[in-house]
């Protein structure tokens, strides 16, 4: 997949454009950058409506895809076809196999794009034909930047809004963000609109963003740990106000019970920080806190946490107390067990 990536890069690089493209992935803000650049190499204003061709699953047939991918460029060098979320091993066997050929034999001057947002691209290597053809194509996945190529892009987003941002801070964005640049570029966009001085501070990032459902279970699961139950009820109250799903708000509370007790058994087997961040892909801000949290409480209260949150979904599922209830009792629970140390 990142030889994909690489090739892609080059391709722009020496303006030459492919013929065939498969862009997936969870970073979206990264595909739809790369899509843009591939468009404005491709294309131009005057007769991008003659040269460019999208299709959906809604308006997509073997007969006009093969018609736009025949097409000769009209006044331009190449055209371009754009396909979103197909599935085409999904399709049946006769139109199966007529995408099997277009696919297989795409003209020069035509760069195909087959892009993935809301569909799943899953190669079903039991349909060989169609899958041979899809190798043909450059497989770009669009993933997550690592923690520091994030950090590195969040200080050039606030530079170029006349801010200085820390490293801690963007470790704190990415934290309560979820680390995804699509979420983080309206949120740096509001930071950097609302903050008064040069260099932005913790208390101009909380004004203005909301933190994701993680990172909130994250605080509750913090506050709880260092004993403060009250401000942990606060937190997952504002939750449940803002009528968030209880069995989600339940998961990501044993999420973190889950990684406090993982990183609890790393220390005991002296591990660190970076082994509980490649364990469970979370990055180094709450990785430090949660090894921090670890330190200070007892195998025992780590192992009943995780089992005090199984008793709680299955009370979640099963019984007709209110769902709201059996949360607060969680807490406040865990904030019991936490105290016996």
């Amino acid at each position: 997949m990142a030889d994909g990536f690489e090739q892609l890069k080059r391709d722009l690089k020496l303006n030459n454009p492919g013929r065939f493209y498969i862009f997936h992935g969870e970073e979206a803000y990264l595909r739809s950058v790369y899509l843009q650049r591939l468009k404005d190499q491709i294309l131009d204003e005057l007769t991008q409506d003659f040269n460019f061709h999208r299709f959906t699953a809604e308006n997509v047939d073997p007969q006009a895809l093969l018609d736009a991918v025949e097409a000769l460029p009209m006044m331009a060098q190449r055209s371009m076809v754009q396909i979103d979320d197909v599935d085409f091993f999904a399709q049946n066997e006769d139109n199966r196999a007529k995408y099997t050929a277009i696919f297989a034999d795409l003209p020069d001057y035509c760069t195909v794009v087959l892009v993935y947002e809301t569909v799943s691209f899953k190669p079903d290597k039991r349909k060989k034909a169609l899958a041979q053809a899809l190798e043909r194509a450059s497989v770009v996945e669009f993933t997550k930047p690592t923690e520091r190529e994030l950090i590195q892009w969040i200080g050039r987003h606030f530079k170029a809004r006349q801010k200085a941002i820390s490293v801690d801070l963007c470790q704190y964005l990415i934290q309560i963000t979820g680390g995804l640049m699509t979420s983080l570029l309206p949120e740096i966009e509001k930071v950097a609109s609302f903050a008064p001085g040069d260099t932005v501070t913790r208390a101009d990032v909380d004004a203005v963003v909301e933190p994701v459902l993680e990172a909130v279970a994250f605080e509750i699961s913090d506050a709880i740990t260092q004993r403060r139950h009250e401000q942990a009820l606060v937190k997952l109250r504002v939750l449940l106000q803002k009528q968030e799903e209880p069995i989600m708000i339940l998961g990501a509370i044993g999420s973190q019970m889950r990684r406090l007790l993982t990183a609890r058994r790393l220390q005991a087997a002296g591990k660190n920080a970076r082994d509980l961040m490649s364990l469970c892909g979370i990055p180094s801000f709450p990785a430090n806190k949660l090894m921090d949290a670890a330190r200070r409480l007892s195998d025992r209260f780590c192992e009943r946490a995780v089992l005090l949150c199984l008793a709680a979904d299955e009370q979640l599922k099963t019984s007709y107390d209110d769902p709201d209830r059996i949360l607060e009792l969680l807490v406040l629970e865990l904030a019991q067990e936490a105290a016996r140390g």
